[in-house]
């Protein structure tokens, strides 16, 4: 199958694609073209090309070619001119024209019909010299052939941008498709017309598409060609009366028919699911190739603005001018504008100075719009004008007039006003910074250029940020704020050669999240690498986890034009790298990313930008260069049925990516493929075997990579690629090397040496050290506390890069710390330390004043001073000095003159234009970043006077360094006047601080040439001051001002240059440096001269750590090193290479290349599953060529049956296996490693006892396997206390089957259990309630089925059933409640509740911490479920607090509570009250028994009744009668004896004795009645009554 040309890598615009017919018709394009006056978007004509440049452009041609195309071409031009069809037409092919068809891609050269592909060679071109400058580089356009005019662009409906998509997608898949489309032999013809250049025509299937008033054009046996209008007909006939043709054979018309029908139905299936087509892929937005640049120009001069764009649809470009359009009617003959094959110009003729203004070049299409401009100022000559000197836009003004580019301002100033300041802000709101900008002088008509960054990358407008000018200020708009918006963000303003710019950071903090605790969004998605079968998107972590770890990520997708999101993964990835398989080819979707914890899942991050699920070959070409529209034609070529040719092998098969998730192969396509498309299948084998396993068998890969999942982690595999047509399948690549299965990626290290440092009221500076070995980091998170608080914020919620971080929106005055944590793909890393504390306060402040302000030389008109840096720099460094001088006259100061507008850096200045023998005094200012400090002290008075003296002039800026306790360096720089001759040396001296003047003493006897001197033999802790002084023929100069007072000390934390070798005998001097501010920075010298720019060596300085390595020690390099670190209180150090050092560092350097392989893990030997032995040892590192030798008793020993050997080169483990131990392995087994000249081994002795205990356990892992062949406990047997202080019995098993039975024993006798087990969570459990003595025994249980048989025993005895009981009494004692006070009759009660209570729990009582001895008013005990202690008749001494202490055999468990106070006045009440009422109730007066309820008696009947009565103090005795006094007498008497017995008697009872009688007995205490009846009855009477009963009865029934 013949490939389209859009589907080749690299040859898809090789013309070697295109055939004769093609070739023909864009020849007769052109001259439509050349003679068409008509341009589609309203420019102007194009002008024709003459037939000279034509045969400059091609050589291969004869004159006769060349005068029948002139021939052709200007019966073209007379043709266009007579009719208006051809005019329309002309307009059609001007589309194509500025739709990228430039001349480069009408190349007239001599082409074969073979559609293999060509080497690259030089295209010759129709363009000019001028024409060619103003085309893009390496910019090739692809062409389809087509006649039918489909207008493009800006499409004015939905349906015709459908149908360009649809279009597009149907012809590829015909020229995709399956079927072999061949091309027959072309026929031999005579190129007559350079118009066609190669008339030889294939046959050709041309499918037309029209409007819907069109039909299908009818298909001949030659070439179906399109209706024409009549002139193109005319014009073309000659050249289809000379061209040949051969009949089709029957079976290539047919497939042809069935083709165009396949081709009406794909187009008709795709415009009816339109809706459903994402047609993104085809269409991007505008991108300007060359940008219009700027033009100075004079008055009447002519100027050009020239710009390409790309784009798909082709973008309509419009000019503006100051934002208003150009419009060229209105000024005829001022603007011309022009669109040539794809590049847009601007003329502006005459200029005048009204043209100074900013130009803008607008490209829009359905996708977007975008601008770019350029300034054209136009200069004005203020003398005479000489038009003449201007010939071709070519000034011949002389070289003495001299303008800037933008008029005749010398600088433009550029302030900004109200400026945007730090800024907070929370995800999903809207902000906009903004400033004022005011930009000296104003030049009418001119606009400044306005550039907003972030981070130092360009800011461009989207959905997301909005940028707006509005003359004088400028405005960056969000609206929706998201984490990726937070960064630094600067604004730059730009007027021609001159800018400035201003930076302010915004934070933007997380959302709040929709459920509490659920971690925050990530942030930053995006397509590392997509292809026809997956894509890759990556992410960065959030730094809000939520309060837990985070446990993994979910992918959505959702495809481009769609609402429906998808999650791409069933399982959490931890890794923030993830490839999307499972796409539609060619559509377009957009990714989102959420993070999970334990709580919940978080908020989605922002959308990644759509990405196509496209070939990065098609990909590129698509937005390079989009292909042309449909023009409603096809045109298929065939071949000449040929053998299809079976692919070869890929090539460069690799693993480009490997996590524990997923592994990513790529390859080359292989050179041998044929014609057609080819398919790839990946298979896989484990890295030990041969057993090759094809991956994708429902899925045939179509690109160069693919990603394979559901692969075993830790394990090893390696991986090969066939190619497939349909002549077969080929042979396999070359396999990869072993990769293991597992994340490559670390997780990085944490940071270390967290120092924060003060900056503003509300802001730390914190910086780390970089964590290290890690590798693809993309940033930090820094976090800060409140010193005491416990909680930790995020300064940033983007990973920032670097060692330094400013953490804004700080407490003024409030203490903080801070911690560092790194993060990259495969996670973050850990805190680092916490910080130390620091409180947040401002730290930079002026400079304090310089002093010793000194003359060192004096001229007649000029003097040069010097003076010493000011002590404290005010936490910034210092910038420049400002000088003030004054005369004196007659001792009278004058007024103080500024000697400097701009600042010096240098501690000396020369003061110019000063009078001779006038006597001045000078100040010195200091300034850094926080402003000009306060002025030095006056200096003494100095006159200008010319300096006569032959001795040098004193040294200055004589400083000290390297302080310690017994030497120091002193350096100074030579002196301004060296006299009458040059200075030849210098003497140094020095005294002690408090010394006199004569107590200076000299270092050195002999003038040394040196600038420096390291002083020795200092006294500790002395105070010293130095001086120098400059010789020359003429004798000794004047001494330098005094350095010092130093203090001679070595002071905490000094650290000396340290020399290291490292393993590649690389010889390096490092310095580190605990006391650096922000600001500092680390300065190498040799001699005390720097090394900056030094070939011999190389610097590399990070953090606080600096490395100087040397690159070739050698003779050359013998010296004096030393390290400064700037903006420090002088720290230092300094090393000395001489002759010795030099000789022993090169030594060093000699052993260390030549080391030996490193062992990273000695010989060590493990027991594997089913008891095989694996011994193994690992390597630091192992190349390829590393030998490996395996020894056991001194014995060579080689793979076979016995032992498997293994080497991992890429892990550098090395290892051995055994099937088994026997008795003969006993011995030493050693590994001896061979890498070029290095060596290394490890030996394991394995004899006697350790041997025996090796084989042993060897034995008992087979024996294990065996065992779990059938049902077995993957868990044995073992107990828990629950909540309910239960005992709980369980053991998990493994390998059961639905047959399998688990039985429980104790003491060898079954335990009937209620409910069945079933298996489901592999859990088996016996519940004991209230565990006890009683259940102390040996427990075990059986799982059995067909298989075999598994025990586990558990012996709850002695020991371990004391250990139970322990547990069990300490969940009884936990269960136990709070003490509470109850009040009774007999005291007070203290008592709480427990679930249960057993003997075992012992309970102790303490009062005020002391053991409480139990006696019978206070009393302890137990009742069911309550512990209670008893305090009877409590006193004041019984307060205070109460500890109940359950010890459960190991541990105490208290419950106290407090008897004192109000709680015991108010249980004492109680009890009091209690005990009164008990008091009462037991002495108050009571019946206790003897009178009934109910007396019946007989009339005449004598009635007695005794009652028996108790009371304390004895009660008082009355009767009722029907709740009255009973009256007693003779017939009825009552009787009360010895305070207990009552008598009622009645001598002989009548009916008017019956009734309700009471007995009342009182006392103090209280009083109880007690009633009785009674009823009297007369014998007749009731006879009476009972035979009169019935009788009623009777009545009733009648």
């Amino acid at each position: 199958m013949s490939l389209p040309f859009y589907q080749k890598l690299h040859q898809h615009y090789d013309s070697s694609y295109r055939n004769k017919d093609l070739r023909t018709t864009m020849s007769h394009y052109q001259q439509e073209k050349k003679s068409s006056a008509i341009y589609t978007h309203g420019s102007t004509a194009y002008s024709s090309r003459s037939s000279a440049a034509h045969r400059q452009e091609s050589e291969a041609f004869s004159q006769a070619s060349a005068a029948s195309y002139q021939q052709q071409a200007s019966r073209a031009t007379a043709s266009t001119h007579a009719s208006a069809a051809s005019r329309k037409t002309a307009s059609a092919y001007d589309y194509g024209y500025s739709h990228g068809l430039t001349d480069s891609s009408l190349m007239l050269e001599d082409y074969s019909s073979k559609l293999s592909p060509q080497p690259k060679r030089a295209k010759k071109s129709l363009l000019s010299g001028e024409e060619k400058e103003n085309l893009p580089s390496d910019y090739m356009v692809p062409i389809f052939s087509g006649r039918q005019v489909h207008v493009s662009g800006i499409t004015d409906t939905e349906e015709e941008r459908i149908k360009e998509a649809a279009a597009y997608i149907a012809q590829r898949n015909l020229l995709a498709s399956e079927e072999g489309i061949t091309a027959s032999k072309q026929s031999t013809a005579s190129r007559q017309s350079t118009a066609s250049k190669q008339s030889a025509v294939s046959k050709q299937s041309a499918v037309s598409k029209h409007s819907t008033a069109s039909k299908e054009s009818a298909v001949s046996k030659h070439s179906a060609v399109s209706k024409r209008s009549t002139a193109s007909q005319e014009s073309t006939s000659s050249l289809h009366q000379e061209e040949a043709f051969e009949k089709k054979s029957r079976k290539v018309a047919i497939r042809e028919k069935a083709e165009r029908l396949s081709l009406t139905k794909t187009l008709e299936e795709t415009e009816a699911f339109h809706r459903k087509l994402n047609e993104d892929h085809l269409l991007h937005a505008p991108e300007f190739v060359i940008k219009p640049r700027s033009h100075t120009v004079w008055e009447k001069e002519n100027v050009k603005l020239h710009c390409s764009v790309s784009g798909w649809p082709e973008p309509r470009v419009t000019w503006y001018k100051n934002q208003v359009p150009i419009n060229v009617h209105a000024n005829p003959g001022k603007y011309i504008i022009e669109s040539r094959y794809g590049m847009h110009t601007l003329e502006i003729n005459a200029c005048n100075f009204e043209d100074t203004a900013q130009y803008r070049a607008s490209a829009m299409n359905v996708k977007g719009e975008l601008s770019a401009y350029a300034s054209v100022v136009v200069k004005r000559y203020k003398g005479e004008f000489d038009e003449t000197r201007f010939h071709a836009g070519v000034s011949t003004l002389p070289l003495s007039f001299a303008v800037t580019p933008y008029g005749y301002a010398s600088k433009f100033e550029i302030h900004f006003d109200d400026k945007f300041d730090v800024s907070f802000g929370r995800e999903g709101e809207t902000m906009s910074l903004g400033c004022r900008v005011v930009i000296t002088p104003e030049i009418k008509h001119f606009q400044p250029e306005i550039q907003w960054y972030r981070n130092g990358a360009p800011v461009s407008p989207s959905k997301w940020v909005q940028t707006h000018w509005s003359g004088d200020r400028a405005t960056l708009t969000f609206s929706h704020l998201n984490k990726e918006d937070e960064g630094l963000y600067t604004i730059r303003v730009r007027m021609g050669e001159y800018y400035e710019q201003y930076s302010a950071y915004v934070f933007v903090r997380d959302a709040d999240a929709e459920i509490e605790g659920a971690p925050a969004a990530p942030l930053d998605v995006m397509c590392l690498d997509a292809n026809k079968d997956y894509i890759i998107i990556s992410w960065k972590q959030p730094a809000v986890d939520g309060g837990s770890p985070i446990l993994g990520y979910f992918i959505d997708k959702c495809e481009v034009g769609t609402d429906s999101w998808s999650q791409c993964n069933d399982t959490p990835v931890k890794f923030a790298r993830f490839p999307v398989t499972g796409l539609i080819e060619g559509r377009s979707y957009i990714f989102r990313v959420r993070a999970v914890n334990k709580t919940g899942i978080g908020l989605p991050s922002r959308v990644s930008e759509p990405v196509a699920a496209l070939d990065p070959a098609e990909k590129a070409r698509l937005k390079s260069r989009p292909s042309a529209p449909w023009t409603g034609q096809i045109i298929v070529t065939e071949e000449e049925p040929s053998e299809g040719i079976v692919p070869g092998p890929p090539t460069d098969l690799s693993v480009t990516e490997a996590t524990r998730s997923y592994v990513v192969l790529s390859w080359k396509p292989p050179g041998q493929r044929g014609h057609e498309g080819i398919l790839y299948f990946v298979e896989k084998c484990d890295a030990e075997t041969e057993n090759w396993q094809r991956v994708n068998t429902e899925l045939p890969v179509k690109s160069p990579r693919f990603a394979l999942f559901d692969l075993a982690e830790g394990k090893s595999y390696r991986f090969r690629v066939r190619c497939s047509n349909s002549a077969g399948v080929g042979e396999p690549s070359e396999a990869t090397e072993v990769t293991v299965v597992g994340d490559k990626l670390d997780i990085p290290k944490a940071p270390g040496k967290i120092i924060p440092s003060r900056n503003t009221d509300t802001s730390v500076v914190v910086s780390w050290e970089e964590s290290k070995d890690a590798k693809e980091l993309v940033g930090y998170y820094i976090e800060s506390s409140v010193v005491g608080s416990g909680k930790w914020e995020p300064c940033n919620n983007n990973p920032v890069k670097g060692p330094r971080f400013t953490c804004h929106g700080l407490a003024t005055g409030q203490s903080y710390i801070f911690r560092v944590r790194a993060v990259n793909a495969a996670g973050l890393s850990e805190y680092s330390q916490d910080s130390e504390a620091i409180e947040v306060k401002a730290a930079i402040a002026a400079p304090s004043p310089p002093y010793d302000i000194t003359c060192l030389e004096s001229c007649r008109d000029s003097m040069v001073l010097g003076w010493k840096q000011p002590d404290k720099s005010g936490g910034a460094e210092i910038t420049g000095y400002y000088v003030n001088y004054r005369e004196v006259i007659d001792g009278v100061p004058g007024r103080w003159r500024e000697a400097n507008i701009k600042a010096v850096s240098d501690e000396a200045y020369k003061i110019s234009n000063l009078k001779e023998n006038m006597v001045y005094q000078f100040q010195v200012a200091a300034m850094n970043i926080a402003g000009l400090g306060v002025p030095s002290a006056v200096s003494a008075c100095f006159k200008c006077e010319e300096w006569t003296i032959a001795v040098p002039g004193p040294p200055h800026s004589v400083k000290c360094s390297e302080v310690r306790k017994t030497s120091l360096v002193l350096q100074w720089r030579p002196p301004i006047h060296s006299g009458r001759t040059p200075v030849t040396g210098y003497f140094v001296d020095l005294k002690e601080a408090s010394a006199k003047d004569d107590q200076w003493r000299g270092l050195n006897e002999a003038a040394i040439k040196n600038t420096y001197l390291r002083v020795q033999g200092l006294k500790e802790g002395a105070s010293y001051v130095f001086r120098v002084r400059a010789i020359n023929q003429a004798g000794v100069g004047k001494p330098s001002d005094l350095a010092g007072p130093v203090v001679a000390e070595t002071r905490p934390g000094t650290k000396e240059v340290v020399v290291n070798v490292d393993d590649d005998g690389v010889i390096s001097l490092n310095f580190e440096c605990d006391q650096m501010t922000p600001n500092s920075q680390f300065n190498w010298s040799k001699d005390y001269v720097s090394t900056e720019g030094s070939p011999r060596l190389d610097v590399e300085s990070k953090g606080n750590k600096t490395k100087m390595t040397f690159k070739d020690l050698g003779t050359e390099d013998i010296g004096i090193y030393s390290c400064d670190v700037t903006d420090t209180d002088g720290i230092a150090s300094s090393y000395l290479i001489d002759e010795d050092e030099l000789k022993r560092l090169l030594a060093l350097s000699q052993e260390h290349k030549f080391p030996i392989v490193p062992v990273k893990s000695e010989l060590a030997v493990e027991i594997l599953e089913k008891g095989q032995v694996r011994f193994w040892m690992q390597a630091e590192k192992l190349s390829a060529n590393t030998k490996v030798t395996y020894i056991f008793n001194d014995k060579e020993i080689f793979e076979g049956p016995k032992y498997k050997m293994h080497v991992d080169r890429n892990t550098g483990i090395i290892e051995m296996f055994m099937e088994k131990l026997q008795d003969e392995d006993e011995g030493t087994y050693t590994f001896q490693l061979q890498d070029g000249k290095a060596v290394g081994h490890s030996t394991l002795v394995l004899i006697g006892d350790v041997y025996k205990k090796l084989q042993k356990e060897a034995e008992f892992q087979r024996q294990e396997w065996i065992r779990k062949q059938g049902p077995h406990f993957a868990e044995y047997l073992s107990w828990e206390v629950t909540g309910e202080c239960n005992v709980l019995l369980k053991c998990k098993v493994a390998n059961i089957k639905k047959e399998t039975h688990i039985v429980w024993y104790k003491d060898e006798r079954e335990i009937s259990v209620d409910e069945k087990h079933d298996f489901k969570d592999g859990i088996c459990t016996l519940l004991i309630t209230e565990f006890s003595k009683k259940d102390a025994g040996i427990y075990e249980v059986i799982l059995k089925d067909d298989r075999g048989k598994d025990k586990s025993r558990l012996k709850l005895v002695d020991e371990a059933f004391k250990e139970l009981m322990t547990e069990v009494c300490k969940a009884i004692a936990l269960s136990a409640t709070d003490l509470k006070i109850q009040s009774t009759a007999e005291g007070i009660r203290l008592y709480s509740f427990v679930t249960y209570y057993l003997d075992d729990l012992k309970v102790n009582w303490s009062h005020n911490g002391t053991a409480i001895k139990y006696t019978d008013r206070v009393k302890s005990g137990v009742t069911g479920e309550q512990i209670w202690l008893q305090i009877n008749e409590p006193t004041p001494n019984d307060k205070g607090k109460y500890v109940m202490e359950l010890f459960d055999g190991k541990t105490g468990h208290q419950k106290t509570v407090d008897l004192s106070g109000q709680a015991y006045d108010e249980a004492f009440a109680e009890f009091q009250r209690l005990k009164q009422a008990a008091i009462a109730e037991k002495n108050r007066a009571r019946v206790l028994g003897g009178l009934p309820d109910v007396v019946t008696i007989q009339e005449g009947k004598a009635l007695n009744l005794t009652c028996i009565v108790w009371g304390d103090p004895t009660p008082e005795v009355s009767w009722l009668k029907n709740e009255k006094p009973l009256v007693t007498d003779d017939h009825c008497s009552v009787k009360f004896e010895a305070g207990k017995t009552a008598y009622f008697t009645i001598s002989g009872v009548s009916t008017a004795d019956s009734g309700k009688y009471g007995l009342v007995v009182k006392n103090k205490y209280g009083s109880e009645i007690s009633d009785f009846t009674i009823s009297v009855f007369i014998p007749e009477e009731e006879a009476r009554k009972a035979t009169e009963q019935p009788q009623k009865g009777n009545k009733k029934s009648k």
